[in-house]
């Protein structure tokens, strides 16, 4: 079948909701981060708030349980390999099917535009070899705002087979960010905010960013008024200057654990840089090691 764009809106949506081959998936989670130092960041999963209300035939996908490793030192780590298909085939993505994803948000107490809950699990089905999926546009707040209906009805798909191939050079760990730092063939992103990126926050357990990166705020890419994706000659502005739309180049991005870097690297791709590779543990655990380099300042 044919591949569907990297990003679609409601309209687009509400056409195919019939669609025997739609899978429809409600990637929604929690996140709050502490207003004050000292506070813990809040991370919760969107089951309830699925169950309260959610876009018709969708069903969910639960990124903070089903589809991150449990037992890992860091939270949303990615799952093996074996977990993530199992849990996959529940929700009935696989061959002749194509995914929609949306979410609530990007974080829960600060209205940041951006869909990287969707994000993330379309980079984890890309991570696992599925490239036919689109993440809805401004998530369920657009499509509520645009007229379109929510239900609290329960829906599920046929179970699938999911015969993929891992692509592992779509992540990367520390020791590879470390050699890219010397790389100049090798492009860093740093998606945090300004504050973050300069070390002016405490969020992690060390100030700064990794030296020679970028900074793009994940946040950076959307009208606040229209809730939706600037086009992408602006997107295209956005990035130019980093270098990251060399295609020559090879793309890392990073955040704080892995989310946000997702929706950079969802852009980057839009554009047309295919080689973007995601570093996992991201500040939680390059910031955790002090052998690990930091730069902070502008």
């Amino acid at each position: 079948m044919t591949n569907i764009p990297f990003v679609v809106d409601s309209a687009w949506l509400h056409e195919r909701l019939e669609d025997p081959k739609l899978r429809l998936l409600d990637a929604t989670t929690f996140l709050s981060i502490p207003n004050k130092d000292g506070e813990a960041p809040g991370l919760w999963s969107g089951q309830d708030a699925f169950n309260e209300e959610h876009i018709p035939g969708a069903v969910f996908a639960d990124i903070l349980t089903n589809f991150s490793d449990s037992k890992a030192a860091l939270p949303m780590t990615i799952p093996s390999r074996e977990q993530f298909v199992e849990e996959i085939e529940k929700l009935g993505v696989g061959e002749d099917t194509y995914v929609v994803i949306y979410d609530r948000g990007a974080l829960a107490n600060a209205d940041v535009i951006a869909s990287y809950w969707a994000s993330r699990l379309r980079w984890q089905l890309k991570y696992e070899g599925f490239d036919n999926v689109a993440i809805l546009d401004g998530g369920l707040v657009k499509w509520k705002q645009d007229g379109y209906p929510t239900t609290t009805d329960t829906t599920s798909y046929p179970a699938s087979t999911f015969n993929y191939v891992r692509r592992p050079e779509l992540v990367v760990n520390k020791e590879q960010v470390r050699e890219a730092i010397e790389n100049d063939s090798v492009v860093l992103i740093n998606s945090l905010s300004p504050a973050d990126f300069y070390g002016e926050t405490n969020t992690y357990p060390r100030k700064g960013h990794i030296p020679t990166s970028h900074n793009v705020f994940f946040g950076s890419h959307s009208n606040p008024e229209t809730r939706l994706l600037f086009d992408d000659e602006k997107l295209r502005e956005t990035f130019t200057n980093t270098g990251a739309l060399d295609t020559d180049k090879t793309v890392i991005t990073y955040c704080g654990g892995g989310i946000a870097a997702t929706w950079n690297a969802l852009l980057l791709n839009k554009l047309g840089q295919e080689n973007v590779a995601i570093y996992d543990g991201s500040m939680n655990e390059w910031a955790a090691d002090t052998t690990c380099p930091l730069v902070t300042g502008k």
